[in-house]
Parts: C-alpha cells; structure tokens; sequence
C-alpha cells in the first residue's frame, strides 16, 4: 500500500509564507521518497513561482487575501493545488519562453515557464477562486 501525505493549508497572502510552505512540501516528499533533484530543485522552484504569482499577481499583494495550498503526496507523485483570490489567467498566454529574443528583457511569464519545465503537468482552472495545479510523478 501506497503511503500518503497529504497537506491543505490556508494562509494570508504574504510572500514570507513561502518558504515554510516549501519546506513542508519538500519534507513530505521526502518521506515518499522522492528523487534528490526533485526536492532541491523541481519541488522547491516551481511551488515558490506559483505561490509568489498567487500572492503577488492573483491577490494583487493584498493582505487581506489568502492563498490556499494543498498537496497529495504518494511514492508515485506529487499534486499540488495553489489557490488565489483572482480573476484567474490564460495560461498559454502568459506562457513566455524567456530564452527567445523578444522576450529576454521581459520580466513577466518566467515563473510559468519554469513550472512547466521543472513540473510534468501545469494546469489552471477556477474553483473557489483562481487554481494552478502541478503535477509531478516520482523517478
């Protein structure tokens, strides 16, 4: 049987959140044994990108907002669920490749793009509020 570890936390839209959250991630991954490059790279930057869009771009920095974030971890993978107060986004639009040359001076739509190299699934959808869910299977 599968072991499972399971997170669903709610707290203020405050970008000194982020690193505690990561750090429960990391470490429940960690007990299902994920590989090492997962925990201390693909795990680590793809969840701070999407709560840093989340309170920055989706709560539009406001503290009165909160972000919701769920994890269910098991020894084959990783979902997680990051939740804003937003309106919500395209996600091919705001999707930039910041290697082409139009776009190296951009600032925007790097965080996207590095979830979705570091992740195997990002997808956006509206439940309560704005959600970007990240999928990533163990190796």
């Amino acid at each position: 049987m599968a072991s499972n570890a399971a997170l669903d936390i709610r707290v203020p839209s405050d970008v000194q959140q982020i690193a505690g959250i990561v750090a429960q991630v990391v470490r429940r991954c960690r007990e299902c044994r994920f590989a090492g490059r997962q925990l201390t790279l693909n795990v680590p930057v793809a969840l701070t990108e999407a709560l840093s869009n989340a309170i920055l771009r989706g709560n539009g920095d406001s503290a009165g907002k909160h972000v919701r974030v769920r994890a269910d971890v098991t020894e084959l993978r990783l979902v997680l669920e990051v939740e804003d107060e937003g309106d919500g986004f395209d996600l091919e639009a705001c999707t930039l490749d910041p290697t082409t040359v139009e776009n190296r001076s951009r600032e925007d739509g790097r965080g996207l793009f590095l979830m979705r190299s570091l992740m195997d699934r990002v997808e956006r959808f509206r439940g309560d509020g704005n959600v970007v869910r990240l999928t990533l299977v163990r190796r």
